[in-house]
C-alpha cells in the first residue's frame, strides 16, 4: 500500500490517507474481523469452544489484530489477522470439521461482499472499483458511500480468494488437508508455506513478476461479476 502510493503521498497527501483509511476499514475492520470471527463461530458450532474461551468469538477488530499481518496490509495491500485457535480433537467430524472451520473464513468474506454489493446490484449506487481509484473526484455523500462499499467488496473478495490458496498457513491448506485421503500427509509442506508466500509477495512487489496477482485476478473478477454485475478490474 505505502510502496504503491508514494507518488500519491507526495502529490496529494489528503488523497493518500483517505485511500489508506478506506483500505483499513474494508480489509481489516470488515474483512479480517468477519473472517476470523467466522472461524471462531464455526469451531464453536462444531463443538470446540477454545476460541470462545480466548475471547475470539467477537466482532471487535482489536482482538483479531496481528502485527505482521497489519504491516503486510499496509505494505502489500493484503494482510491477515491473528490465527483463531482451534482444537481439532474437539471438533465434530475430525479432519472434515477442520476443513469446514477453514472454509468458514473465505465464505464469510464472499457473503459480506454480496451483502454490501446489494445497493450497487439494485442500482441504488454506482460501482466504484478501487482498481480504478480516482482520489477526491467528488465529495457528495452518495459518491463517498459508493467508494467505501467499493473498497469493502473489492478487498473482501480478494481476501476470500487469497485465503483459498492451498499453502500453509492459509485456509486453503486446511481445506485441502481435510478432503484428501487420510493416508496423504501434507504436514511436511507446512514449513515451506510461509517462506513461499513471502517470496512470491516480495517478487511481485520488487520485481513486478505479478505471480500472486495473476493467480488471484481471474477468480476474483469472476466472483465480482457475479456479485456486482461488473468487472472488479
Amino acid at each position: 500500500m505505502f510502496l504503491r502510493g508514494l507518488d500519491t503521498l507526495i502529490q496529494n497527501p489528503g488523497a493518500f490517507f483517505r485511500e489508506l483509511l478506506l483500505v483499513m476499514v474494508a480489509l481489516f475492520v470488515v474483512g479480517i474481523t468477519v473472517h476470523e470471527f467466522s472461524h471462531a463461530l464455526a469451531a464453536h458450532w462444531l463443538g470446540d469452544d477454545t476460541a470462545k474461551r480466548q475471547g475470539r468469538l467477537s466482532l471487535n477488530p482489536v482482538v483479531h489484530l496481528d502485527p505482521m499481518g497489519t504491516i503486510m496490509l499496509l505494505v502489500a495491500g493484503l494482510g491477515w489477522g491473528k490465527p483463531v485457535p482451534v482444537d481439532g480433537n474437539r471438533l465434530r467430524g475430525g479432519r472434515s470439521g477442520m476443513a469446514r472451520v477453514a472454509l468458514a473464513g473465505p465464505l464469510s468474506n464472499v457473503l459480506a461482499a454480496a451483502f454490501f454489493a446489494l445497493p450497487i446490484r439494485t442500482g441504488l449506487l454506482a460501482w466504484h472499483s478501487p482498481f480504478f481509484y480516482e482520489p477526491l473526484v467528488q465529495s457528495s455523500p452518495s459518491w463517498m458511500i459508493a467508494d467505501i462499499l467499493g473498497y469493502i467488496i473489492f478487498f473482501n473478495i480478494l481476501l476470500a480468494v487469497f485465503n483459498l490458496i492451498p499453502v500453509f498457513p492459509l485456509d486453503g491448506f486446511n481445506i485441502l488437508s481435510g478432503v484428501v485421503p487420510a493416508s496423504v500427509n501434507l504436514s511436511r509442506y507446512m514449513v515451506i508455506g510461509p517462506v513461499l508466500l513471502l517470496l512470491v509477495i516480495g517478487a511481485d512487489m520488487f520485481l513486478g513478476t505479478n505471480l500472486l496477482w495473476g493467480l488471484l485476478r481471474p477468480p476474483a473478477d469472476l466472483i465480482g461479476r457475479l456479485l456486482v454485475g461488473k468487472s472488479l478490474f
